[in-house]
């Protein structure tokens, strides 16, 4: 796969007012583990292996366990998510798949029983954030960077 373009470089401006709102979601007072299920999970589904290697490397450098990083592909079968991190899953999935899922009432119910109006907002702009950075770098194929193969003992 070949990279069509750097739009950072295209359209600095652009690339500033995402940033800006990136910054926000960075302050903004969710849990650091809130924000990267969101950045990880939406990127999952978004087919966006930039992203997911750049969230998958900021999860483990924040001492994430590997269990809960490998199994956000399948967080449904998966023990290892408490509730809350289960209802904003769903509510990453329906965010995310909104022109298929409608967004429905079950998924907000389970988010409003574990967050606060204001965390739903701040929470929902996270997701809109990270779903304009995959529309960038798969739309225009950015690529993550490959790391060194470790060798064998």
């Amino acid at each position: 796969m070949k990279t069509r373009f750097n739009a950072h470089k295209a359209a600095p401006d652009a690339y500033k007012a995402v940033l800006d709102l990136e910054n926000y979601v960075q302050n903004c007072g969710l849990e650091r583990r809130f924000i990267h299920l969101i950045k990880l999970r939406a990127s999952i589904i978004n087919g966006c292996a930039y992203c997911v290697d750049m969230h998958v490397k900021e999860s483990r450098h924040d001492g994430l366990p590997e269990q809960w990083i490998n199994l956000m592909s399948v967080w449904w079968e998966s023990p290892v998510y408490d509730e809350k991190e289960r209802a904003l899953l769903a509510w990453v999935d329906a965010v995310t798949r909104i022109a298929d899922t409608g967004i429905p009432d079950s998924a907000y119910e389970t988010l409003q029983a574990h967050f606060t109006e204001a965390e739903m907002a701040r929470i929902t702009v996270a997701i809109g954030v990270i779903n304009v950075w995959n529309r960038l770098a798969v739309g225009f194929r950015s690529q993550h960077p490959v790391d060194k193969p470790a060798k064998a003992a």
